[in-house]
């Protein structure tokens, strides 16, 4: 059981052949690294599978591949424009989670190499289109953990800038706690080589697509959070949601 989603494992992922399971997505609710509150939000759960399953099906139809293999209405799996009412479970193909060795100074993520198949990339990915006051970003540059040119801005920016082109950002997935990364060690422990540039490009194309649909009813696409997986035949998939 997730903070705000329960998974059922159906069949699980092998070496080289993906899984199958459902989420179920639950009115509950979680604050940052708080974790789960204890209220409810009334229909969230349906609310966020259709949201989910719209975005997932329009990545499809330009290309993108994802793990997402439809709704479950009566116990049939149906995409969105069958379904009959609002349903909050959503079959999913599942990979492989390799987590990475944990050692007395980080972590070890040399079982992630180019060529693994069939794995959750060890990643969360970031889009940041703008930079709300209380953003991680402000206290990176004053830290000096980021720069002014990594963010493509000349002068220290103020809370509600928005920035001429998307920050990707990178934190580790599979750790104890996340941890925000450069892009050398985001690609040298995602274990993805050459492909690490697809993940990037993918990503901004993402973006590029929920902003243009949410710019439509007046929601400013601000940032968001992508992961990723190999599957069997080597491809990379946008998972999770």
């Amino acid at each position: 059981m997730g903070s705000v989603k329960d998974l059922t494992i159906l069949m699980k992922p092998g070496a080289k052949k993906a899984g199958i399971g459902t989420f179920l997505f639950s009115d509950r609710y979680s604050v940052f690294d708080y974790g789960e509150m204890p209220d409810k939000i009334e229909n969230k759960g349906a609310s966020l599978c259709l949201v989910s399953a719209y975005f997932f099906e329009e990545l499809e139809r330009r290309g993108i591949d994802t793990h997402y293999l439809g709704l479950v209405e009566g116990g049939k799996v149906k995409r969105l424009d069958e379904i009959s009412n609002a349903v909050n479970e959503m079959k999913v193909r599942l990979f492989r989670v390799i987590k990475p060795v944990k050692k007395k100074k980080g972590y070890d993520y040399s079982k992630f190499k180019e060529g693994l198949v069939n794995y959750l990339v060890p990643l969360e990915v970031i889009y940041r289109n703008f930079l709300p006051k209380g953003s991680s970003v402000f206290r990176r540059l004053d830290a000096g953990e980021l720069s002014l040119d990594e963010l493509g801005l000349e002068t220290y920016p103020t809370p509600g800038t928005m920035l001429e082109k998307p920050f990707i950002d990178f934190s580790t997935k599979l750790e104890d706690g996340d941890r925000y990364l450069s892009v050398e060690e985001a690609k040298r422990i995602s274990g993805l080589g050459e492909k690490f540039d697809e993940l990037v490009e993918i990503i901004k194309q993402v973006n590029e697509i929920i902003t243009e649909k949410t710019s439509k009813i007046g929601i400013r696409n601000e940032d968001g959070k992508l992961e990723f997986a190999v599957d069997e035949s080597g491809k990379l998939v946008v998972v999770d949601a």
